[in-house]
């Protein structure tokens, strides 16, 4: 299994732990309201969502921009060997609270995976191996271990070579960065050249940003949804993910990177 492959949800190999341990609230995401350690209405007894080709019809928009990284499967079958929450009840509450910090875990080793495929980061590859290897130890930990682990502070390790890869990669681009948590909701950027530009943790939530230019851009953390990328170009994007691609709105027109695939709804 390659890596890339590796950081990515395998439903079929998890116990539908994002369908049971994490809560959401009634709203334009989901159709009802659940809470965390509770199975949600449409999971079957397999563990499968009775209405997954339809979830975005039946108000469940929600579950399809959500990513485990692979952390779904991690816990499933490595963290708990294949003993699921239905089977095993006593542990269920232990492997809900597990499943949160396993996803960040695997968060961070898809985002170090990607820094490791830039040339342009080549003098702190052998940092990034080691935080890698670091980070994948701490994910083969029990769950006794698992919940004590400090995650701030090592993402305050992975944080800064994130962060140096990218700046690699954009500076002869534009190696500009917008204020973390900047507010772009609603902004109109239609054919905005803001390629090289740095959007680390910026809402662009329903931003209009057809045809704009966003080559080689840092999309780490910004909140995409329903933002509209119809015709816009995101060739080279840096630490963009399909669950924001998910998020957001776009055509047949809209280039992405070769990772990343259009989603259904943009196709219709």
């Amino acid at each position: 299994m390659s890596q890339a492959v590796q950081w990515r949800a395998e439903c079929e190999n998890c116990f539908g732990l994002c369908c049971v341990a994490l809560p959401y609230a009634k709203s334009a995401d989901f159709a009802i309201e659940k809470d965390g350690g509770t199975p949600c209405r449409n999971l079957q007894l397999d563990y499968r969502c009775g209405i997954h080709k339809d979830l975005r019809n039946k108000g469940f928009k929600g579950c399809t921009v959500y990513e485990c990284f692979g952390a779904g499967q991690k816990v499933s079958q490595v963290t708990y060997g294949g003993k699921d929450w239905r089977e095993q009840p006593a542990q269920a509450k232990e492997m809900y609270q597990v499943f949160p910090i396993m996803q960040q875990l695997h968060e961070m080793l898809h985002y170090l995976q990607e820094a490791l495929t830039y040339k342009e980061a080549e003098s702190i590859h052998d940092e990034l191996r080691q935080v890698f290897e670091e980070t994948e130890q701490l994910t083969k930990l029990s769950p006794e271990k698992i919940l004590k682990l400090d995650l701030s502070r090592h993402r305050a390790v992975v944080s800064p070579l994130l962060l140096q890869t990218s700046e690699f990669v954009r500076v002869k681009v534009n190696p500009g960065k917008i204020k973390k948590g900047s507010d772009f909701i609603g902004a109109k950027l239609r054919g905005a050249n803001l390629r090289g530009l740095s959007f680390r943790g910026a809402l662009l939530i329903a931003a209009d940003l057809r045809d704009a230019d966003l080559r080689m851009t840092d999309f780490i953390g910004a909140d995409l949804r329903d933002a509209d990328l119809s015709g816009a170009n995101l060739i080279g994007s840096v630490f963009l993910t399909q669950a924001q691609v998910n998020a957001a709105n776009g055509n047949k027109h809209t280039k992405l990177p070769t990772n990343l695939t259009l989603p259904d709804h943009w196709r219709t």
